[in-house]
């Protein structure tokens, strides 16, 4: 399309969405975001959100240069790896960040613990004009010329060439234009919270739960999942070393894992490429706070009647409960708890469908492959959808194939990993819950024998977090 901008309408402004428009500005493509969230800190209620390696390389693909030094000086690192334990706390195997990672040493091909707030106001820097909030999407229409124009609630419209749906779980887009594709209940409930992070609390807690990602696994029935978050220990740091500190020597990474590297000029190099776009490392820094993070997940048919209308403090006992026997470390995580923090979260998954025909209407993220928590893969799939739909819309503005082949091509792409992802991740929310003494064993017992064996580590777990993403080039041309 030499000399006449593509126009992308992208409905919804989540991590995928906006991931998608800040790919796609640098190519000349004409971009513009619709969120129904009234400001821009709608979305960031949750938790921490953990970043594999797939993630972080599309992420690193769709920032501008100083955005993703600001991403790597502001995120935490998730500790040198994942361990998965009994309720006792003996641990079972210990996967290390080089497996995780496949040994990567540029700072792309490592993982990160980021939040949500600072996440979000590193992808808005830069869209002011581009990202319209309070706009809520109803339906799409094609016009004869094949143009697509979407309708709002209050009453306005929006004409394109392209039309994304990357407004998450209950997508509108996706019910318009993908009717058959249906979101199911797995039939796990979770309890999740958070403890702040200080020197009291890590002053007692086990350091697997004070630095890194873990699984509980009691006999049967239940599991836990942890995670640490340091983010602001590591930027306050950074900070404290002044305008010549280097992000990449900042606290956190273990020997091994992927380095985090800056542009030479460090610190002050960092505040410069920031002030660009309107940041400055400060803020950024108190936007932070360090916690951990903890989820008992287990079957519906173990929560009691009118679980849903429990508070925070009635959640934490029920959590209490049925951790009894559990190690002290677990059950003080739990009843320390800020009871705030708590949430009763149902585990749903969307069905994979079949192939449709590529049309200039697509979907990303959740609007598409939403999946259970379980393995943290939802938003890395998003951010590695934007980066593969930016790259093949941005070759098409460039010149290259036309827009279907564009868009069929993500599609076929996306529908391979995607839902890869969403039966990983139902498989071990099925796993997490097993109500089989005889499976957990079983499990355990491969486990021990993964630990005892590298090489069977290795090819167990080595492709979760990482399986060729980093193929998938073509990558947006950055300025």
């Amino acid at each position: 399309m030499p000399g006449k901008p593509l126009d992308v309408l992208v409905i919804g402004g989540g991590i995928g969405g906006l991931a998608l428009a800040q790919a796609l500005l640098p190519s000349g493509v004409n971009v513009q975001v619709y969120e129904r969230e009234r400001d821009a800190t709608g979305w960031v209620r949750g938790y921490r959100i953990h970043l594999n390696q797939i993630g972080s390389r599309a992420l690193h693909r769709c920032l501008p240069g100083p955005l993703w030094e600001a991403f790597l000086a502001t995120s935490g690192h998730p500790g040198p790896g994942f361990g998965f334990h009994t309720h006792r706390l003996r641990e079972l195997v210990f996967v290390e960040e080089s497996v995780m990672t496949g040994g990567a040493a540029d700072p792309s091909g490592g993982q990160y613990a980021v939040s949500r707030t600072t996440l979000r106001r590193l992808l808005l820097a830069g869209l002011e004009g581009v990202v319209h909030h309070g706009r809520t999407f109803q339906r799409y229409e094609v016009r004869p010329d094949g143009r697509i124009v979407a309708f709002f609630a209050d009453g306005t419209s929006a004409t394109g060439d392209v039309l994304v749906g990357a407004d998450g779980a209950n997508s509108r887009v996706r019910s318009q234009y993908l009717p058959r594709a249906r979101r199911v209940d797995t039939g796990a409930l979770a309890i999740g919270a958070r403890l702040p992070l200080d020197d009291e609390v890590r002053g007692w807690l086990p350091g697997n739960l004070a630095d890194g990602l873990n699984l509980v696994l009691p006999p049967s029935g239940s599991a836990m999942f942890t995670a640490a978050f340091n983010g602001r220990r590591r930027a306050e740091s950074l900070l404290a070393r002044g305008a010549g500190a280097d992000p990449a020597r900042a606290p956190g990474p273990a020997a091994g894992g992927a380095g985090r590297t800056a542009r030479e000029g460090g610190l002050a190099d960092l505040e410069s490429g920031l002030a660009g776009f309107g940041l400055d490392l400060r803020s950024l820094a108190d936007d932070l706070q360090d916690y951990v993070l903890w989820a008992l997940v287990a079957p519906h048919g173990t929560y009691p009647a009118g679980a849903a209308d429990l508070d925070g403090d009635g959640l934490k006992d029920l959590a209490g409960t049925m951790t009894r026997g559990w190690h002290p470390a677990l059950r003080r995580l739990v009843a320390e708890a800020d009871p705030a923090s708590v949430q009763l979260m149902p585990f749903k998954t969307s069905v994979p469908v079949g192939p449709w025909p590529a049309t200039p209407v697509t979907l990303l993220g959740d609007a598409i492959h939403n999946m259970t928590p379980a393995m943290g893969f939802g938003a890395n799939t998003a951010l590695r959808d934007a980066a593969l739909l930016a790259s093949g819309l941005a070759a098409f503005q460039r010149g290259r194939g036309t827009l279907t082949e564009a868009i069929g091509g993500y599609e076929t792409r996306m529908r391979e990993y995607g839902f890869g992802a969403v039966r990983t991740s139902a498989r071990f929310a099925e796993f997490m819950i097993s109500g089989s003494p005889l499976v957990r064993r079983g499990a355990k017992a491969w486990f021990r024998l993964c630990d005892t064996l590298p090489p069977v580590k290795r090819m167990s777990f080595g492709r979760l977090w990482t399986d060729g993403a980093a193929a998938e080039e073509a990558a947006v041309a950055r300025p």
